[in-house]
């Protein structure tokens, strides 16, 4: 950066800022493109301190601070909020009807703002049909691919599809029957039941004499019909000829005739009776199915055209199986063995049961696994048999009936019943793949479709490594037709697929579902499409894109992000990683502290000046301030959990020894297998064991030791909650105490008011307008729905009445809008909340407010409220806790505070297995173990473990590259 630009940034006086403001207002708007800084003039939003902030354009910013501090409310809730109502303000104004406008943010005023796009983690797609293919485009450009150059083979025969031209036709017919006998046939009748009396009427009114009729010829007979519950194949004899030169033109009028009246496809029938097929469409030439000529839409899963008929495209398909409703078939029917019905009971449905195992000469009390398999058959699916009921209402007397079955009862409530209901049949639902595509997604037609020996669904589900070298690999074997039409296509093709490769996502695949990938994962995508793009003069703002992303593919992602800026475009990250800061060319430091204690500009400058500035974060860059190895590791309580033979996914046969009584790192690329390994394997099997969960765990062979840990928990960075309803109160259950404390008062007391007068989900104390939200949404024609505060209570969730009952002189609502910091000292003496509280600030959520909506929490902030949670609950000293990547969202300085309480866990006996990439927490892990060593099939194998000590002397790892140079610098 030139010192011209430097001493710019630095210098922000008053008079500057008025010489800046009166150049800018001398301008016409289209200039701003060539200023060089974005201006931002009395930022207010939220915890901002009216700062006044100068970013350089066309430059990769970086802007951190701890969290809470106001990087978001800047970047997002200011920038690009207003860059997105100034958008659009363009609209007209008669669409801008339709969509209503925007709020403005509280600045005073922002100069030099491009195009804004945001490109954040929290607007993952949840719809099952969007797909790491769909949304990069490059699964729609392999659709055109494939219906332009692909290649149909049938799918009974297995041989080239054909397509004949009329000339064609007519001389393979003369080179191959030159001088023999030879019958021309129109096919009008394939397969279909029926007497066809009429068509025999229509075909002689033609002029035509004779027909095959299911392979025998036959004169066409006054009266003549076939039997009508019989499958028929008809075709009529429009020729019989000896094909040579001199008949040509004869032979020609009768193809032509023969495939005008079958739509584009005749037979020929020579004297062995043997028949071959010729149509103007794709046909196969032995049996004679014929595909429409293919589009693009016909290799769509999310087309009718396309999608396997079966799952509509899914891949797989919800079921009810005999193992989900009889998870133990050594209990009786009247033990409970069949799980929707539970234990006997003198209800209707038991008491058909036990007169159709009554006629069998079977009882209720007989194990399940004792029943013969054709009578569970009719108790599961039900039966054509009619059994006797005895009446209740009038004894002596019995009701006729058929028994329907337990699995279609299951699936008539899941189809029609209540929601209640059906919540309760989806319990029983298990996922299966499609047993018609066998999770291809596609119909037959268009996966019969082929280039170079691979169909469409085949490419779709290689890694995206694998897929860009069978693309290399595969182009110069196509034939020059297929070339010729393929060379614009392939271009975009691996364009696309490059910049996947250039964030870092080699080890996904085309058909992975958007909702399966993390917040990172997604934003990368995001990042890759709008490299694609090519624009040019856009101010992009990424939040945290390094999430989940090893080291080894930081450099990827770093450099991405310079290709984005270079093309000439502007780019904000919000970011913790410290690569991403020093290979930044700005860096903005937003403090000092969270919440109300930040807000501010604490430092700026380009990296090589930021250092020297003194500020939290430049300390830790610097290593004045560093995370410590501890001096000593953990020895262990000496028992082990041993996981044998996954195979699940990617992983080979992986046995996994983890060490109780230690802080477990789980490491490696991304991709290598470690959420198959820990979140798809061992979490499924501890919780199937502790708490008689229903998911089903990949494939392992066994597992020892679950008789060291008596509960498992899992701290996750899914949501606490998806609608605004949802808060850090309700979710850590401490709202419940609140309303009791307030319940308690003599006000309340003296109002006649409980409990329930202070909830905002119930009728009574809340305001109806919002039903207790606070917010109402407002839905957009073209946009997403937008949150706005409910015009009665002004968003503080309750009515008039209620907010009259005070606590030292605060209302319900006012503590919902307390910091969890405010509400320590407010709550010092309700032991309960409190401690409650002091776990959510001892985790580094100090600046969040009781009632912030869940919506509103990033991923890591959701996963430290759970920990939170479970932090404050009595612990036993064997609870194995397991955490994905905790350090998401996190600055250096929370880092710390979070090995603290990790730290405290582990030191009472507990066992704590971390997913995670950030080197601050695994050097000071006692146990590391790690999973490579490259991504996709490559990985699925555990490269080493040990101490890190241990791990980072290993030679092929890289993790341990990458660990050996972090230790060696602390």
């Amino acid at each position: 950066m030139s010192a011209k630009v430097k001493a710019k940034v630095k210098a922000k006086s008053k008079k500057e800022s008025n010489q800046q403001e009166e150049k800018n207002n001398q301008q016409p708007t289209i200039n701003s493109q060539q200023e060089e800084f974005i201006e931002i003039y009395g930022a207010r939003e939220n915890n901002l301190k009216n700062i006044d902030v100068f970013i350089p354009r066309n430059k990769l910013v970086v802007i951190t601070g701890i969290s809470g501090s106001g990087k978001s409310s800047l970047a997002f809730d200011t920038i690009y909020a207003e860059g997105q109502r100034r958008y659009m303000e363009s609209f007209s104004s008669y669409a801008r009807g339709f969509i209503g406008s925007m709020e403005r943010p509280d600045v005073d005023k922002i100069n030099g703002l491009s195009p804004v796009i945001s490109i954040e983690q929290k607007t993952t797609s949840k719809n099952p049909r969007s797909t790491v293919g769909t949304v990069t485009e490059i699964y729609d450009f392999m659709r055109l691919l494939f219906a332009r150059a692909g290649k149909a083979y049938s799918y009974i025969t297995g041989e080239e599809m054909v397509k004949w031209s009329e000339d064609q036709i007519i001389d393979y017919i003369i080179e191959t029957f030159n001088g023999k006998k030879l019958t021309l046939l129109s096919p009008v009748v394939q397969g279909r039941k029926g007497h066809y009396r009429e068509l025999f009427v229509e075909i002689a009114k033609k002029g035509y004499t004779k027909v095959r009729v299911d392979g025998e010829v036959q004169d066409i007979k006054p009266k003549m019909q076939l039997d009508r519950y019989v499958i028929h194949d008809v075709e009529i004899v429009i020729d019989r000829i000896v094909p040579k030169d001199s008949e040509r033109q004869r032979l020609a009028q009768s193809v032509s005739t023969a495939l005008k009246t079958s739509n584009g496809i005749m037979l020929t029938l020579d004297e062995s009776g043997k028949t071959r097929y010729f149509s103007k469409f794709l046909m196969c030439p032995t049996s004679g199915i014929a595909y429409n000529e293919p589009a693009p839409n016909l290799f769509s899963f999310n087309s009718p055209y396309g999608a396997c008929e079966t799952c509509n495209g899914l891949g797989y398909i919800e079921e009810i199986t005999k193992e989900s409703v009889i998870p133990d078939d050594s209990l009786s029917i009247s033990q409970g063995g069949i799980a929707p019905l539970g234990e006997y009971r003198d209800i209707w449905i038991f008491k058909q049961l036990e007169s159709l195992l009554k006629q069998h000469k079977q009882n209720l009390s007989t194990p399940i696994k004792k029943i013969p398999a054709e009578i569970l058959h009719e108790i599961l699916y039900g039966s054509d048999l009619e059994i006797d009921v005895p009446s209740v209402k009038y004894p002596g007397t019995d009701w006729t009936t058929k028994f329907n079955g337990v699995i279609n009862f299951v699936k008539d409530q899941y189809q029609y019943g209540t929601e209640k209901m059906m919540d309760w049949a989806n319990e029983f639902m298990v996922t299966q793949t499609c047993p018609t595509c066998n999770g291809m997604r596609l119909k037959k037609e268009p996966l019969h479709f082929r280039m170079a020996d691979k169909n469409i669904s085949e490419l779709a589900n290689m890694d995206i490594s694998e897929l860009a070298t069978w693309f290399k690999v595969s182009e110069p074997k196509f034939s020059e037709k297929q070339k010729a039409i393929a060379t614009e296509v392939m271009k975009e093709i691996n364009k696309r697929v490059g910049f996947l490769l250039g964030v870092g996502l080699d080890y996904l695949t085309l058909n992975r579902q958007m909702k399966t990938l993390s917040g990172g994962e997604a934003q990368r995508i995001r990042l890759a499409t709008q490299i694609g793009t090519q624009l040019v003069g856009v101010l992009y703002i990424l939040d945290e894109p390094s999430i989940g992303l090893h080291q080894r593919d930081n450099e990827k992602l770093i450099k991405a992000l310079q290709d984005l800026r270079d093309l000439g475009n502007s780019v904000i990250v919000v970011e913790h990683d410290k690569d991403m800061m020093l290979a930044s060319d700005y860096i903005l430091d937003i403090g000092a502290g969270a919440g109300v204690h930040g807000g501010r500009v604490v430092a700026e400058g380009n990296p090589e000046t930021f250092v020297t500035k003194g500020s939290k974060t430049a300390n830790y860059l610097n290593g004045v301030q560093k995370i410590e190895i501890p001096k000593e590791r953990r020895k262990g309580n000496g028992k082990f959990i041993t996981l044998k033979n996954a195979t699940g996914h990617n992983l080979k046969n992986v046995t996994l020894n983890l060490p109780l009584g230690k802080m477990i790192c789980i490491t490696g690329v991304s991709g290598s297998g470690k959420s198959s390994l820990i979140h798809e394997t061992l979490y499924p099997i501890l919780n199937k064991h502790f708490f008689r969960a229903k998911k089903d765990p990949l494939p392992f062979e066994k597992i020892e030791g679950l008789e060291h840990l008596d509960k498992v928990i899992e701290i996750d960075q899914s949501p606490i909650g998806r609608t605004p309803r949802s808060n850090p109160a309700t979710y850590t259950e401490m709202f419940t105490d609140i309303r009791s404390l307030f319940a308690e008062l003599p006000e309340s007391k003296i109002r006649g008011y409980k409990t329930g007068r202070f909830s905002f989900n119930v009728k009574g104390g809340r305001c109806e307008t919002c039903e207790g939200a606070g917010k109402k949404t407002i839905e957009m024609e073209f946009l997403p729905d937008v949150l706005v505060d409910c015009e009665t209570c002004k968003g503080k969730r309750y009515n008039r009445e209620t907010l009259e009952v005070r606590f030292k002189g605060k209302s319900i609502s006012d503590v919902l809008d307390m910091t969890v910091e405010n509400a320590l000292s407010f709550f010092e003496f309700q032991p309960k909340t409190y401690r409650k509280l002091k776990t959510l600030n001892d985790v580094g959520l100090g600046y969040i407010t009781l009632g912030q909506h869940a919506t509103t929490l990033s991923g890591g902030e959701a996963q430290r409220v759970k920990l939170a949670t479970e932090l404050s609950k009595k612990d036993t000293g064997q609870t194995l806790y397991i955490l994905d990547e905790p350090t998401t969202g996190l600055h250096f300085q929370d880092i710390e505070h979070l090995l603290d309480v990790l730290n405290k866990l582990t030191d009472k006996g507990n066992t704590v297995l971390i997913i995670e990439h950030n080197l601050d927490i695994i050097k000071v892990a006692d146990h590391v173990i790690d999973i490579g060593l490259e991504g996709g099939e490559s990985g699925g194998t555990i490269v080493c473990e040990g101490t890190p000590e241990q791990v980072s002397k290993h030679k092929k790892s890289y993790t341990a590259r990458f660990l050996r140079e972090e230790m060696k610098n602390k």
